[in-house]
C-alpha cells in the first residue's frame, strides 16, 4: 500500500510541465489501481506546489462526492470540487465494497471542459485530479485523456491518503502532509448540475 514512497526515487526524466519537478514517474512503483495510462503523477506536496507555481494556468480539481467535499473538507487552492462518482439518488447497496453504491457521474468531463473553458484553459492545459487516495482521480484521469486532455495528473496519495497499519489513513497524503485546506465552503467550487 505504500509502495508509492519509493516514487521520489523513481523519477523518470521528461519534459518539465511547469518551473518545478513535476516529472512522469515509473509506473511500475505505482500500485495499479492508481496508474493512469497518461503516466502522470503528483504526490499532494507537488500538486500543492504545481498549483501555486502555474496559478490560474494550471486547473486543480477535488474528485470525491459532493459529501466527502462538504463533510471531509477540501484543500485551499483547488479550483472547484467535480465529482467523479456520487451516491447513487435513491440509495443503493454495493455489498462487495460494503457501502452505498456509487455511480459513474455522467456530467464528469463536461464539467471539467466548462471549468477549463472559465480560465480560458484547452485540453492541453495542465489539471490535477485529486480524490481520497488516488484511485478514483487516476480513473478521472483516463477518461479525461480519452476525451483528448494530454496533461491530466493525478494525486497519488490524495486529500486522507492510504492506509496505515492500524486501518486509518494517517501514512500520506494532503491532510497528513499538513498542506492548507478548509472546511469552509465556496459557492464558485461547489458542484451544482
Amino acid at each position: 500500500m505504500v509502495k508509492w514512497l519509493a516514487l521520489a526515487a523513481a523519477l523518470v526524466v521528461a519534459q518539465p510541465v511547469l518551473a518545478g519537478p513535476y516529472q512522469p514517474v515509473d509506473k511500475v512503483a505505482v500500485p495499479e489501481a492508481k496508474r493512469t495510462a497518461a503516466g502522470l503523477y503528483l504526490t499532494a506536496p507537488e500538486a500543492f506546489a504545481m498549483k501555486n507555481d502555474g496559478g490560474d494556468t494550471v486547473l486543480f480539481l477535488d474528485v470525491r462526492t459532493r459529501g466527502e467535499f462538504m463533510f471531509l473538507g477540501s484543500p485551499t487552492v483547488t479550483d472547484a470540487n467535480v465529482p467523479y462518482v456520487e451516491m447513487d439518488d435513491p440509495p443503493a447497496w454495493d455489498a462487495a465494497n460494503k457501502r452505498y453504491k456509487l455511480s459513474p457521474n455522467s456530467d464528469f468531463a463536461a464539467a471539467v471542459a466548462a471549468r477549463l473553458e472559465r480560465k480560458g484553459l484547452g485540453k492541453d492545459a495542465p489539471v490535477i485530479l485529486m480524490c481520497r487516495s488516488g484511485d478514483r482521480s487516476a480513473r478521472a484521469a483516463d477518461l479525461l485523456s480519452k476525451a483528448g486532455h494530454t496533461r491530466v495528473y493525478s494525486v497519488l496519495d490524495g486529500f486522507e491518503g492510504d492506509m496505515g497499519k492500524q486501518g486509518r489513513r494517517d501514512v500520506n497524503g494532503w491532510k497528513n502532509a499538513d498542506l492548507p485546506w478548509t472546511y469552509q465552503m465556496d459557492e464558485g467550487k461547489a458542484y451544482l448540475r
